[in-house]
């Protein structure tokens, strides 16, 4: 059981401060009982390192409070209808 708010306030506290220091925003596009979708935009938007802070900052903070969620990044300067800037 995840607590609730854990996934955002992890978000919140540890990715958005990485990402913003390199001018990139953070969006929570879905966050479920299996799978947590999240998009970057700024200069995030299509850089090569976005796969690195994904793989390497943004799915094992994810996962240290949604054990076995599938995380999703997806990048680009089209923002997914729904999603909820952090």
């Amino acid at each position: 059981m995840v607590k609730p708010g854990a996934v955002l306030d992890t978000l919140k506290n540890l990715v958005v401060p990485l990402v913003a220091a390199d001018g990139g925003e953070v969006w929570l596009v879905h966050e479920g009982d299996e799978e947590v979708a999240i998009h970057l935009t700024g200069t995030c938007s299509g850089c090569p390192g976005a796969t690195l802070t994904a793989r390497g900052v943004i799915e094992p903070a994810v996962r240290t409070v949604h054990k076995g969620a599938k995380v999703v990044v997806t990048t680009g300067m089209k923002i997914p209808e729904g999603a909820q800037r952090i």
